[in-house]
């Protein structure tokens, strides 16, 4: 990755002229992050070009989750005409590659992922807009519109209405800040013993299950059934109508936006998360209370064109 042309004069602006930037990560965004190396300090780089992204609601959730105690890195410079924010460095001990390297130490820091949670919804919901009925069902359209073209498939009528109809008993929950893309590649250890929190720009106010829904049917790496299980007995009570519910809501959407990374954005790479998406997915419909939205998966999309079946899906 090449650093943006206003790096430099920003950097120079903000006492880190001269330093080193070097490519960091990327994500499924136009995010960008850089490490910025300047005689034994770094900082991180964010690039989130002004006209792709907004970053004040990064900085407004960053600012929230300080105020409750929680480690977002701490905001260092911002210039926000060109969309580059300089962050707190949080090194490089992310929990999915220190998990894969010690796999012995997986229960120990998903127990603290999920103390994080428990401590996180003890508080009210931050100043955050809400995760209402309109936002999910925007999300869940994400698969009619990218993944049944894509599989060759039309989409017959009942979707959103049955979503409303599974939904209705907890699209009112707001109760609690719903980081919403809570998981291991997004979850720093820190040289202290806590965890450090990234990407949470997205948060709203929501439903306790879904960030416990992020962290244990993580698109990303396998999470064993008997993991998720006992991961969600340390949590506490659970609604598991809700965990389903949003479990169900999420994959679906996670489907829309990894075929909408395959065929706008270039990225066919996202494509091979999908089988593993819709294991969670299918083990999601089984809950009764998914009961209208499996009737549409059913009559909709037949088993060969669902991830992990269908052939010919990189051409």
């Amino acid at each position: 990755m090449t650093p943006p042309d206003a790096a430099p004069a920003f950097l120079q602006t903000h006492g880190w002229g001269g330093a080193m930037i070097l490519p960091l990560a990327g994500d499924a965004s136009f995010r960008r992050y850089f490490r910025v190396v300047d005689d034994g300090r770094t900082a991180v780089l964010m690039d989130a070009p002004p006209q792709h992204e907004d970053s004040r609601p990064f900085l407004a959730v960053a600012d929230h989750l300080h105020a409750l105690g929680f480690a977002a890195p701490k905001v260092m410079a911002r210039d926000l005409a060109v969309g580059l924010i300089l962050l707190e460095d949080f090194g490089d001990d992310r929990m999915a590659e220190m998990i894969a390297a010690d796999p012995a130490r997986e229960t120990l820091i998903y127990t603290a992922a999920i103390d994080l949670l428990r401590d996180l919804h003890r508080h009210p919901a931050g100043p955050l807009p809400a995760y209402d009925m309109g936002v999910y069902q925007r999300e869940a359209a994400l698969f009619p519109d990218w993944y049944m073209p894509a599989v060759g498939l039309d989409v017959p009528p009942g979707y959103a209405e049955a979503w409303d109809e599974a939904l209705a008993p907890i699209a009112a929950d707001r109760s609690v800040t719903a980081l919403r893309d809570y998981h291991a590649e997004n979850i720093m250890l820190l040289g202290d013993g806590s965890l450090g929190l990234l990407d949470f720009q997205d948060a709203l106010a929501g439903h306790p299950a879904y960030d416990l829904v992020s962290l244990l049917q993580d698109a990303r790496r396998d999470v064993s059934p008997e993991l998720e299980a006992a991961m969600l007995a340390h949590y506490g009570p659970v609604d598991e109508a809700a965990y389903a519910l949003l479990g169900a809501q999420r994959n679906t959407k996670i489907l829309g936006i990894f075929t909408r990374l395959w065929k706008r954005d270039g990225k066919p790479r996202y494509l091979g998360y999908q089988p593993r998406v819709w294991a969670y997915l299918e083990r999601d419909l089984a809950h009764p209370a998914l009961a209208p939205v499996k009737a549409w998966f059913d009559a909709a999309v037949p088993v060969e064109k669902r991830a992990g079946h269908w052939e010919g899906h990189r051409s």
